[in-house]
């Protein structure tokens, strides 16, 4: 039964406090439980490995938080199967897929607002017969206390970021672990009142109350995200609930993505069609190729296009690993004026995205027609190796069935491609992670020295270069400083423990002393990171003297800059890219 509250108490002062309201948020950042009400998004997609097939596992109600699928990943680490499907999904496609438990997204709205998401029609009543444990995470959390009756209102101390939370002992969630813990808050809504029959279980430093549970119904919630790393204790509090809680089966692994994604991708491509993959030498397009490659053979086809926008020598340098190490056909196709005269004068950052989309659809296009000459008939599929982190910052697609988060960016192969491209999309790793992209990689022996690469933005340099990437010497510039950077880097032996390192051409001009002269030449800024996953991130902590020699040799080498910044911004409230 729903209904009733009870005042929570607290220890420290009475603060009443949606989950991360977004007039309160960092800058940047995208905050679960608070922001522009609900916009209607359009439905459809499949479910991922068809509806029953992992039963015992775990459904993700998607409430729109920019870490949902974090949550399902984390749940595979764990070696069950995790699925996501929509917040206002039908109960019966949530019971089709015979979940051991259920977990409730964080999300951008409050509670409060008319239309704000809820649970599926009769899902409440399911979850009772069926003794279902379910767990809520932010918004979930507040969506659950507001269910059964309890209070949820704007708290007065907002809470961002990493906070330190105190559990009760003899608590089902926190079992076996320190009462003490760091974990990572995102919220300004807050529970004030509680339904009858839950239990406040922890509370924060200002005592606001994080973790509630009612252990004879089966339904707990966290108010902050243990799926994300920066909760220290975050990944045991998931394992306590989706092993220990809900007893959930083990029955997912890397195997079984390679088998299920060859198994889609040749009922996709009927016998006799051909496809096209845009390779761009980094982990994602490489790992997409094997995979595809690996279903339908020589029926794949690869092209590399140099856009005027890459690294220092790297066309050259990907060519010859890709003839010497991946032992794939590509060919090379130089578009580099084409790109750079589209781009001219664009400051935009969005609109830079968009054209590079459209650009690379055309190469495509081109490099498919010249395939008809050869083959007798035009590829019909187009291999992208997007990862769902492209996916979730590009707010959910049309098709996706992911809702109710907001747009952070467009990436140029998700949110900038144009309407009516005729190549149908192949993307078999849209919801896999980096890392879990490389252990794929490995699984199917892709060399080391693909897997080991950092990431690089699909629009390369166009989102390293801060206005308009054809002015001056910008690009030039650029390239000499990022190679001058990642060669300090691997020279030091920290190339492996860095996520990402780049340099960003900033359209800003500072006064010098170089050669007993007065300069006037461009800043320009240095970023490392390391993360887990790319959801969240933390800046690299160089040694000074790293910096220092870094900062010496930039400024003696590359003509035009003499000035050099370190960002030392985690994500959030910052993306890993500028633009």
């Amino acid at each position: 039964s729903l209904g009733g509250a009870r005042p929570i108490r607290r220890s420290i002062a009475q603060r009443v406090g949606p989950c991360g309201a977004r007039e309160h948020a960092p800058a940047g950042a995208t905050i679960d439980g608070g922001g522009a009400p609900p916009a209607e998004r359009q439905k459809g997609a499949s479910d991922g490995p068809a509806a029953g097939t992992h039963a015992g596992g775990v459904v993700v109600l998607d409430y729109g938080s920019q870490y949902t699928q974090l949550i399902a990943r984390k749940v595979r680490e764990l070696g069950v199967y995790a699925v996501l499907l929509p917040g206002d999904a039908s109960l019966e496609r949530v019971k089709s897929h015979a979940p051991g438990a259920v977990i409730l997204s964080g999300g951008p709205n409050s509670v409060h607002w008319e239309g704000a998401p809820t649970a599926p029609e009769g899902f409440w009543e399911w979850q009772e017969q069926e003794k279902v444990p379910v767990l809520g995470i932010c918004y979930g959390m507040q969506l659950i206390v507001k269910t059964f009756g309890g209070v949820v209102k704007p708290g007065d101390a907002k809470e961002y970021g990493r906070m330190m939370i105190h559990s009760e002992d003899g608590s089902g969630l926190y079992e076996g672990q320190s009462l003490e813990q760091s974990v990572w808050m995102s919220h300004g809504d807050e529970a004030a009142e509680l339904p009858a029959g839950f239990t406040c279980v922890a509370r924060s430093a200002q005592a606001i109350c994080v973790a509630v549970e009612n252990s004879s119904r089966g339904v707990y919630g966290l108010q902050y995200h243990p799926e994300v790393t920066h909760s220290e204790k975050g990944m045991a509090t998931l394992g306590r609930f989706v092993l220990g809680i809900a007893k959930c089966n083990k029955n997912w692994t890397m195997q079984d993505v390679l088998d299920e994604q060859v198994a889609i991708i040749k009922a996709k491509v009927p016998d006799g069609a051909h496809a096209i993959c845009a390779l761009s030498g980094g982990v994602d397009s490489c790992v997409a190729a094997t995979l595809v490659h690996k279903a339908i053979g020589d029926r794949l086809h690869c092209v590399f296009v140099d856009n005027g926008l890459l690294r220092y020598k790297e066309a050259e340098r990907v060519m010859a690993m890709f003839e010497n190490q991946l032992h794939l056909p590509v060919t090379l196709v130089d578009a580099s004026e084409q790109f750079l005269s589209k781009l001219k004068g664009v400051e935009d950052p969005e609109r830079k995205r968009k054209i590079i989309g459209a650009e690379f659809i055309a190469i495509f296009d081109t490099f498919a027609k010249g395939l008809n000459e050869q083959l007798g008939h035009t590829p019909a599929f187009l291999i992208q190796g997007t990862l769902y982190p492209d996916v979730i910052e590009s707010a959910p697609p049309p098709g996706s069935g992911m809702k109710h988060s907001h747009t952070i960016k467009s990436h140029h192969n998700v949110g900038g491609l144009p309407e009516g491209m005729r190549f149908e999309l192949i993307e078999p790793l849209r919801w896999l992670f980096k890392d879990e992209v490389r252990r794929l990689g490995a699984l199917m022996e892709v060399p080391k020295m693909f897997l080991s690469r950092h990431p690089f933005p699909g629009p390369g340099l166009a989102v390293r270069i801060i206005g308009d990437v054809t002015a001056g010497d910008a690009l030039n510039t650029i390239r000499l400083v990022d190679e001058i950077f990642i060669e300090e880097i691997k020279a030091a032996g920290l190339y492996d423990k860095i996520w990402q390192a780049f340099a960003v051409h900033l359209p800003v001009r500072t006064v010098g002393v170089q050669g007993d002269q007065r300069t006037h030449r461009h800043v320009v800024a240095l970023r490392a990171i390391t993360s887990a996953d790319g959801m969240t991130a933390d800046w690299y902590d160089f040694p000074a003297a790293f910096l220092r020699t870094v900062s010496t040799k930039i400024c003696n080498k590359v003509e035009g800059v003499n000035r050099i910044a370190y960002d030392i911004t985690s994500k959030p409230p910052a993306t890993v890219e500028w633009e």
